[in-house]
């Protein structure tokens, strides 16, 4: 089986180019939608005791942790050492999974996989990007965010052109949807040449 990994920056369209993997009939996993689930369970307990009064009824307030983080961002570091180990483990479970089942390929969405240096065992990389100044129009919709927040974001990750170099292939976001969609098609055909489908 073909280990994926799919990465990019923030706002690069990591989300639309894993669904259209998920599409395709490719085997997905979501470091996000792990995140989020881990929330909701077993990270919760964790999350309280780094940042008191982010957790209710039993799950992290998104919004509460982000305050709490944007009033000691220094302290970033502490939650990542406590989520990613997590996420790391799921994404192996998945791997596993994904290959007992029988899959030829299967692609992994880890936003940080550059930066957390995690040891994950993956045949390809993936990259999303986009111009510098669509990717800040994109965050900056967000709703909570700021160019402050943006600039800690940045911060902790490699460049685009950074990431770009380190790829196996790469999948350019500025344009159009359909656009999008053709360069993930694209992507996709190569990788299936790898395993020889």
């Amino acid at each position: 089986m073909l280990r994926v990994a799919l990465t990019g920056s923030i706002a690069t369209g990591k989300s639309t180019v894993l669904a259209r993997f998920a599409e395709q009939g490719i085997a997905t996993y979501s470091a996000d939608e792990a995140v989020h689930a881990l929330y909701a369970g077993k990270a919760a307990p964790l999350v309280e005791t780094l940042f008191p009064g982010t957790v209710i009824d039993g799950a992290v307030d998104r919004r509460k942790l982000s305050a709490a983080i944007a009033a000691e961002p220094q302290r970033i570091g502490e939650l990542e050492e406590v989520i990613h180990p997590l996420v790391r483990e799921k994404a192996i479970d998945f791997m596993e999974a994904a290959e007992a089942n029988g899959a030829e390929i299967a692609v992994i969405e880890i936003p940080l996989f550059f930066e957390t240096g995690a040891k994950y065992s993956i045949d390809k990389v993936v990259v999303t990007w986009c111009d510098p100044d669509i990717q800040r129009q994109r965050v900056l919709e967000r709703p909570g965010m700021s160019e402050d927040k943006l600039k800690l974001i940045l911060s902790r990750q490699l460049s685009q052109d950074e990431k770009r170099r380190r790829a196996d292939y790469t999948i350019d976001t500025s344009g159009s949807m359909d656009q999008t969609l053709a360069e993930t098609d694209a992507a996709i055909i190569a990788l299936k040449k790898d395993v020889g489908l």
